[in-house]
């Protein structure tokens, strides 16, 4: 399975920055998929995970409301629409698939 994510950058406080992540090598449809963060010297967090029917979980309570994720199936991709960035949103983004993940995507805010 490979998984590449595009999309990262610098972005001031309030902007907003959307990436996209292609998958190839599994039945895109039938998996959830997950963006997760790490910031600098902090653990890896689950930022967001969608199911296959594209059903959306959240499960980082600071990014509600602010971050959307949604997928195309019949492109394998993923993306992660973050609104209202903040400089605590600074990190590492990955998408991973069930079982592994890219190689990351790196989004700075500045403040």
């Amino acid at each position: 399975v490979r998984v590449q994510e595009f999309g990262g950058g610098l972005v001031q406080a309030g902007g907003s920055l959307r990436l996209s992540c292609v998958v190839s090598g599994l039945t895109f449809s039938r998996y959830a998929m997950s963006w997760y963060r790490q910031a600098p010297g902090k653990e890896r967090e689950l930022v967001i995970r969608i199911e296959g029917s594209g059903i959306p979980t959240y499960d980082l309570s600071s990014g509600k409301g602010r971050f959307f994720i949604s997928r195309d199936n019949a492109k394998n991709s993923v993306f992660l629409q973050m609104n209202d960035l903040r400089p605590e949103d600074t990190a590492v983004y990955y998408c991973c698939s069930p079982s592994n993940c890219g190689q990351g995507t790196e989004v700075t805010v500045s403040s």
